[in-house]
């Protein structure tokens, strides 16, 4: 499983931030993170709630460790509600406010971190995202492919029943994003357990792999989920579901949403499974969202967000269609 549930601390009242500095430092030092490093990410907080106390409105910050060994960061995702920069290189230059302050607090966070940029619309708001590496020199990314989530429980759980796990070769990449039913310990069982599945399924048809999948998680509440597979030979993308895990491929000029099948995984699917097959050339990438998300995609209200990491688009999408009252995950994977 892609270890990147993102915890979500509210940050509109100043009384909170405090204990949500508190628990970011405590999961980074409990990740393995040293000393120094814990010393930046505790500047890099301090500056984000202090950012959002003085600007913004409808602060949240996200936080997850994620990467595999070697490679583990921790992320910090900075999400408001306005009223946004309009020129958000100069605002990162050390010396620059708009509040009578020393202006370093952008500055600050970006030569603290491996990984920093900013996205901001006026009268939309801010997204900020932060990534601070175990070992900075051993960075990586998959190969051939882009992979970015966000992934959050349901407030007051400590599991999400949402999750995605993948794998590569040389010739393929195999993606399943998942949905336990319901929420908390039993639903994250669900996807715990079809992931396990998934790894161990050597199928590369998206309709065999759910098959298999069916079959090992009988024991479970049961998901639903979608399997998306990028062929590199063939330049082809191969995609199924079951259940309400939206689906869509986009060129940044259009969007093409696919349909699931009904059923549940582990309980009851459909004696005949079809399979979209998408060429490459025409759409370069996909976003899948659970149901906690229900994104009406129009990219075009993102100006430019497609030059940046994907995190960005992630992280607007959530902003802008989390309900909250349910686990949450939106998957974008592209063809580099």
């Amino acid at each position: 499983m892609v270890n990147a549930t993102h915890t979500s601390y509210c940050a509109e009242n100043r009384s909170y931030f405090f204990l949500l500095k508190k628990d970011i430092h405590k999961n980074a030092a409990e990740a393995g993170f040293n000393s120094q490093q814990l010393g930046n990410i505790d500047i890099i907080v301090a500056e984000m709630t202090s950012n959002l106390l003085k600007f913004a409105e409808k602060g949240e910050i996200l936080m997850c460790i994620s990467g595999e060994k070697d490679q583990e960061y921790l992320e910090l995702i900075c999400i408001d509600s306005g009223p946004g920069m309009s020129d958000t290189d100069r605002m990162i230059q050390d010396g620059i406010s708009t509040s009578g302050t020393l202006g370093n607090g952008l500055g600050s966070m970006k030569r603290l971190s491996q990984y920093f940029d900013v996205y901001s619309i006026i009268g939309w708001g801010t997204i900020i995202v932060c990534r601070v590496y175990k070992n900075p020199q051993k960075t990586s990314k998959l190969k051939h492919i882009l992979l970015r989530s966000i992934v959050v429980a349901m407030p007051g759980e400590i599991v999400s029943g949402d999750g995605l796990f993948y794998a590569q070769s040389a010739d393929y990449f195999k993606l399943l994003v998942a949905d336990g039913l319901g929420h908390g310990t039993e639903a994250n069982k669900a996807i715990i357990e079809a992931g396990k599945a998934f790894k161990q399924c050597r199928e590369k048809d998206p309709s065999e792999i759910i098959r298999y999948v069916h079959e090992s998680i009988k024991k479970t509440r049961g998901a639903v989920g979608t399997i998306v597979i990028c062929d590199f030979k063939s330049k082809i993308w191969k995609i199924a579901g079951v259940g309400n895990i939206s689906t869509c491929v986009t060129n940044y000029q259009s969007v093409r949403q696919l349909m699931p099948y009904n059923g549940i995984i582990g309980h009851n699917i459909p004696n005949t499974i079809g399979i979209n097959e998408i060429a490459i050339a025409d759409f370069q990438q996909i976003i899948l969202c659970s149901d906690g998300l229900k994104p009406r995609l129009n990219l075009n209200k993102y100006s430019g967000i497609h030059r940046y990491d994907l995190t960005f688009l992630a992280a607007a999408l959530y902003k802008d269609h989390a309900r909250k009252t349910d686990d949450m995950s939106v998957v974008i994977c592209k063809v580099n």
